[in-house]
């Protein structure tokens, strides 16, 4: 039985890169799709402006690439004919210690273990299966809880991924090594002693071995652009300045897709929702708020290691040790002296981004959900305590709280930019227990941000998978799995 005839056969609410996969993967199957953005311009996170002074073109939330590059789905489509050019820095990350040395992520495993000294057969170990088996495992761990296409690969990545972080680096015996994975880790935003805290370092370490870790050239904003220049060539419309607040607001259709988190979802259709499922939705967890700062300078940031000013991102955290304290006392719900400090340099190598001889630095770290302390000094001690005579190349700067994070996008509740807590408990189950992730339950009205499985990224998989779910559900059309 065909769908009612409607104004739209699907309309999909908020433009981020799960908004933008889902409406892209309907169009591409016939459908006639609305994308709704309630800000003057698509992206969700991939947007970039100028923040600080005239001519230096800053990534307001992400700026370096991995799961872009590295998404099963977006492999699929011809962005690079839409606009988007990736630049491959030298290094793809670096992390300075205190002794002068800093541990890198080369392409090669055996390249980046070369450097580990007595660690090395442990690094190639640890890591080069789960490289060899990335490609057939990829659509699996980018997903929903399912039977592996791949189970034995997928056995051997749980087997580690589901671990702590603490305990896969106990394999190691130096800090360059341990350095690394903890502060891969540490994008998850969660304690590193976590079970499935090791997840991430797997997925990001994999990711830069096989496909890098690029910059998009001209900013984040071009991601967006590109998928959005791809919808439209397919036939789909984009609606702007339309912030939805209500059912009310949206057109005629059969399907709904929300690129929201619990929260909003319950504003917006809470009333249309079953007692349980509404209940589950209200005991969803947020996770870690951030602090995010951005500069313009008069130079290259001045770090003390060679190799960190080879690298587009820097992870700021010396030891394992000190990373682990530093996630923890945020978890707890206080604000470390020495945080963690996720940082990137993308006009080392996009010359787009400042004007000549001026360069951008980007950076972030975490703070308690909804926290409005600066953190400004404590940041800048931490980048200078690695890069001595960094705050004298400092031209201007802009900073946000977790409270201004959230006002800019509202899926960042409280700060946290992974659309929840991504613990054990809310891995396989976000945003709630059900047979599919993406259903809510009620007809026609289904979630698609990066509060359902796989999360938060720049990797547009939560919203293929629902748009994949309403596909079948609605208007009984199967979507063949990604190779």
């Amino acid at each position: 039985m065909k769908p009612e005839k409607r104004e739209y056969d699907a309309v999909v609410v908020g433009s981020g890169p799960n908004g933008l996969a889902a409406a892209i993967l309907m169009q591409q199957n016939g459908l006639s799709v609305l994308l709704i953005e309630g800000k003057e311009t698509i992206g969700g996170g991939m947007r970039s402006v100028e923040l600080t002074l005239p001519g230096y073109l800053h990534d307001i939330c992400s700026a370096i690439h991995p799961l872009a590059v590295a998404s099963p789905f977006f492999e699929t489509l011809p962005l690079a004919k839409h606009g988007l050019e990736y630049i491959y820095p030298e290094i793809a990350a670096a992390h300075p210690f205190d002794d002068g040395t800093a541990a890198v992520l080369n392409h090669s495993v055996t390249d980046t273990a070369a450097t580990f000294g007595i660690d090395r057969q442990a690094y190639i170990d640890l890591m080069q299966p789960v490289v060899n088996a990335w490609p057939g495992i990829a659509p699996d761990v980018l997903g929903p809880l399912h039977f592996p296409k791949h189970p034995i690969d997928m056995a051997g990545f749980g087997l580690k991924a589901l671990r702590s972080v603490v305990s896969v680096a106990a394999r190691f015996k130096t800090e360059q090594p341990k350095g690394l994975f903890g502060g891969m880790a540490a994008h998850g935003m969660q304690p590193l002693s976590n079970l499935s805290s090791a997840a991430t370092a797997l997925v990001l370490l994999s990711a830069g071995h096989l496909k890098g870790w690029p910059i998009p050239k001209g900013g984040s904003q071009q991601i967006a652009n590109a998928l959005a220049s791809y919808f439209i060539s397919l036939g789909g419309k984009i609606e702007t300045n339309t912030y939805i607040q209500s059912l009310d607001q949206l057109p005629s259709s059969n399907a709904v897709l929300f690129d929201v988190t619990p929260k909003q979802l319950l504003q917006i259709a809470g009333h249309r929702f079953s007692t349980i499922y509404k209940w589950q939705l209200e005991r969803y967890r947020y996770g870690m708020g951030i602090f995010k700062m951005d500069w313009a300078l008069d130079g290259p940031i001045p770090f003390a290691n060679d190799d960190c000013r080879r690298a587009g991102t820097v992870h700021i955290g010396n030891t394992l040790s000190e990373i682990a304290t530093s996630e923890q006392l945020t978890w707890d719900g206080r604000h470390p002296e020495k945080p963690f400090v996720l940082l990137a340099q993308q006009s080392l190598f996009d010359a787009s981004r400042a004007p000549s001889g001026k360069h951008t630095a980007w950076a972030y770290c975490h703070v308690p959900n909804g926290s409005t302390v600066d953190m400004t000094e404590a940041i800048e001690k931490q980048i200078e305590r690695f890069a001595p005579g960094f705050r004298d190349r400092i031209l201007a700067k802009h900073v946000m709280n977790s409270t201004q994070i959230e006002e800019y996008n509202p899926n960042y509740i409280g700060g946290d930019i992974n659309g929840g807590a991504f613990d054990l408990g809310q891995l396989f189950t976000r945003p709630a227990l059900r047979w599919s992730p993406y259903g809510t339950s009620a007809k026609g009205l289904y979630i698609c941000s990066s509060s359902t499985p796989p999360g938060g990224g720049v990797h547009g998989m939560c919203g293929y998978h629902a748009a994949k779910r309403a596909l079948k559900d609605v208007f009984g059309i199967s979507v063949k799995p990604l190779q």
